[in-house]
């Protein structure tokens, strides 16, 4: 497992992130997960709402990448991880309340993303290193 940075958490937490998997026929997909946050120092979390195309990726055994940007800084990071799915039990119901009080549906399940690797988004020569 790699571990998260409080630098990284604190992009996670004010930068829109985006959560890429690829589909069993190897199509590539990417969506914008503003429910992104941490969970603990080597997972994220995020809750999935609507069971779309990223939703059937994880359920067909994609990865996920996490990647998160802040251009005012010019920095950013990708995560990859495998993913979990909660769809009962004290962290989803935590989950789903968070998300009636911020306005949105109860999510169909939370997705656990367990950090394997850390990459560096930040432009010049770390651009893509691994660093965790």
């Amino acid at each position: 497992m790699a571990t998260l940075t409080q630098e990284m958490k604190e992009m996670i937490l004010t930068q829109q992130c985006f959560h890429a998997t690829v589909s069993k026929e190897g199509i590539p997909n990417i969506a914008p997960k503003r429910s992104t946050r941490i969970f603990d120092d080597e997972t994220l979390i995020f809750n999935e709402g609507v069971g779309g195309i990223t939703w059937n990726n994880i359920l067909e055994g994609s990865k996920v990448a996490v990647g998160v940007v802040n251009r005012e800084i010019l920095d950013g990071f990708r995560f990859l991880g495998t993913p979990e799915v909660i769809t009962e039990g004290p962290v989803y119901e935590k989950s789903a309340e968070l998300s009636v009080k911020n306005g949105m549906p109860k999510p169909k399940a939370v997705i656990l993303v367990h950090i394997e690797e850390i990459h560096s988004l930040k432009p010049g020569p770390m651009a893509g290193k691994r660093i965790g």
